[in-house]
This record gives C-alpha cells, sequence and structure tokens, in this order.
C-alpha cells in the first residue's frame, strides 16, 4: 500500500469520525476548554498534520480518472491521437488540482479548529493529550512509518512471487474477458 492509499485511508478515518460526532457537537454547547489543554490540542493537531487529506483524496481521484482515461483510450485509438489525448487529460487534470487543492486546503484548516480541535478537547484530558504527543513525536514511531513503505514492497512481492501460479492465469483470463466485453461495446 502506497503512501497515498494511507494517507487516504486516514482521510476517510477521519470524515467518518467527524461524520460520527458532528452531531453531539450540533446538539449543545461544549465546555470552555483551558488555554494549557487549548495548546496542547494545537499541538497534536500541528504533529498529526491533517490539513493535507482534502488534497491527499483530491489527488487519489485526479490519479485515478487519469488511470481510467488511459486504460480506456489503451488499443482504441491510435498512438498519436491516443498520446495528444492523454496529454490534454494530465493538462486538465493538472489544472483541476491547481485549482481545487486550495479550497480543499481551506476547507480542513476551518474544519480542524471548529471540528476536530472541540473533539480532542471533549474526548482526552491533558494528561492524555501529553501522551499522544509524546507518541506522535516518538523517534520508534517515525523510524517504524520510515520502514513501512518497504516491508509493503517486501510483503507485496512475496505474495506476488507465492500466488503467481494460481493467480496470473486467473488475471490473465479477467483481462482477456473484460477486454472481449470492452470490444464488443465499442464495436458498431
Amino acid at each position: 500500500m502506497n503512501q497515498t492509499s494511507k494517507h487516504i485511508r486516514r482521510g476517510l478515518a477521519l470524515l467518518v469520525l467527524s461524520a460520527a460526532c458532528a452531531g453531539a457537537y450540533a446538539a449543545g454547547d461544549t465546555a470552555p476548554v483551558s488555554p494549557a489543554k487549548q495548546a496542547l490540542v494545537d499541538k497534536v493537531l500541528k504533529l498529526w498534520n491533517p490539513d493535507s487529506i482534502g488534497e491527499t483524496m483530491l489527488n487519489g481521484y485526479v490519479r485515478n480518472a487519469v488511470e481510467q482515461a488511459r486504460v480506456m483510450l489503451q488499443g482504441r485509438a491510435v498512438p498519436d491521437k491516443r498520446d495528444a489525448a492523454m496529454n490534454d487529460i494530465v493538462g486538465e487534470a493538472k489544472k483541476f488540482l491547481a485549482e481545487t487543492t486550495p479550497v480543499a486546503r481551506a476547507s480542513a484548516d476551518k474544519l480542524i479548529q471548529s471540528k476536530l480541535a472541540p473533539m480532542l478537547a471533549e474526548r482526552y484530558s491533558e494528561d492524555e493529550l501529553k501522551q499522544l504527543i509524546a507518541l506522535l513525536e516518538s523517534p520508534v514511531k517515525k523510524k517504524f512509518e520510515a520502514m513501512v513503505p518497504e516491508m509493503q514492497k517486501t510483503l507485496g512481492e512475496g505474495v506476488a512471487a507465492d500466488t503467481r501460479t494460481v493467480i496470473d492465469p486467473k488475471l490473465q483470463a479477467l483481462q482477456e474477458k473484460i477486454g472481449l466485453r470492452l470490444r464488443a461495446a465499442v464495436t458498431p
């Protein structure tokens, strides 16, 4: 699993958690938060860096759309037209990201303070926030996170090698069936 998938999963979990708790915040006022506790909440949010979640999600959607376009054009267009179309599509995708990334980041910044900060302040004591900060700053955590891509690659390569004789023929058959179905759908 790549870094983007990790951020997307984290973003989706964050959105689900936010949605689940939104009703509680809308239903009534929360108790005032002490300046010391607010400083701890702010530090957790800074260390966690959730403001990139919306941008990561946008990048994932755009990457998937471009890849789907690439697959759709493969074998259906002559190379010159395919390459020209892909250049146009990639250009449009970059333009879309340039226009929407600031919107997503601004929304995240607003929601972090209005939704996430109150959730952390309500659900964690000052001592728990200090522990969370220690965890987020932990060199062991950083070392482990740096190792995750290597472990994922090692496991992925191992699973691929271990299952190749079973999965490759089935994957080839699936690709052939999809290709036949797509050709049938686009043939007049």
